[in-house]
């Protein structure tokens, strides 16, 4: 089988871009590596209002409902930003972990998530992301101020959590529209919030736009490019991206190359191998079955395998939402 527009995402859907005639469309999103159709699993996608557009790439609402004993084992390949997640019992700032995350669902449940943009987090938090722990719980903190950030404010990360004006009622806005089953109405809390925050700050718009490229242009392999793109120097581009999204440029590149990669052999046609390491810039197959393996747990071949089996009926070896 060949490489085909099929088999490998094109720009518009790497990105999860709306326009055209897409722009009714859900977000498409790539991170989940097995997610099932027949699973006991429902998730909606949503895009955000224009104006909390700065803020959220787009909204995610899981439900499941599992009969007692059963769970699913959820592994996503997360995008390299940050989630904001409401759960039944938990809020929380959810950064990109360097491999897979993974969550274990059993019983009945929800969450809101709301992907945000990659130079969002560092604002809110008022520090390097690279300082944070993988979930910082938020909680209710002090206002903020018109023309500053939320530290400069007296909020951001104190105490073990990240302080956010509105929170505790926005928690039971966001509760209360999820219990009702209404997406919609949590997506309005969520974005009555959000317009009480500073907009994101030229370099927070810097990392957006650094992202962005990469997602959608797949000649982009070197960090060199990168930098030569954005006119800046590999060290300043290096402590950019990091300080905003937790990891270096090179792993954001290896990020949405193994994104990619694993929505290509999900496809209904997908390519030979040695084809898509070539489409995807790895110097060789080796080379690309190495860092898929290292990263996401199995060789592309064995994933291939997997995936295909669960297309066909069979009940796969990794259950995903």
């Amino acid at each position: 089988m060949s490489t085909s527009a099929a088999a490998v995402p094109d720009s518009a859907a790497r990105s999860g871009a709306r326009s055209g005639a897409d722009r009714d469309a859900q977000p498409v999103s790539h991170g989940h590596l097995n997610e099932s159709a027949s699973a006991p699993v429902t998730i909606e996608r949503l895009w955000p209002g224009e104006g909390a557009a700065v803020f959220v790439r787009h909204y995610w609402t899981p439900r499941w409902r599992l009969v007692p004993g059963a769970s699913l084992r959820q592994q996503v390949l997360e995008y390299p930003t940050a989630n904001v997640v409401f759960e039944q019992d938990t809020t929380a700032l959810h950064l990109a972990r360097r491999g897979l995350s993974v969550k274990t669902l059993r019983g009945d449940g929800w969450a809101f998530g709301a992907m945000l943009r990659p130079g969002v987090a560092r604002g809110l938090a008022g520090v390097s992301v690279r300082s944070l722990p993988s979930a910082v719980p938020l909680a209710d903190g002090a206002g903020v101020a018109d023309g500053v950030g939320v530290a400069d404010a007296a909020g951001g990360y104190q105490h073990h959590a990240l302080l956010l004006p509105g929170v505790d009622a926005l928690k039971g806005r966001i509760h209360d529209a999820m219990r009702r089953g209404d997406d919609r109405a949590a997506v309005e809390a969520f974005e009555e919030w959000t317009a009480t925050l500073p907009a994101p700050g030229a370099e927070a718009r810097m990392v957006d736009a650094i992202v962005a490229a990469v997602e959608t242009d797949r000649t982009i392999t070197r960090v060199e490019q990168l930098a030569d793109r954005f006119g800046l120097g590999v060290r300043h581009l290096q402590r950019l991206v990091a300080g905003h999204i937790g990891f270096g440029p090179k792993w954001l590149i290896q990020r949405y190359r193994l994104q990619e990669a694993a929505a290509a052999l999900r496809s209904p046609a997908p390519p030979q191998l040695a084809e898509l390491a070539a489409e995807l810039g790895y110097s060789d197959q080796a080379h690309f079955g190495r860092e898929f393996k290292a990263v996401i747990g199995s060789t592309p071949g064995t994933y291939l395998a997997e995936t295909t089996r669960g297309r066909d009926g069979a009940r796969p070896l990794t259950e995903s939402v």
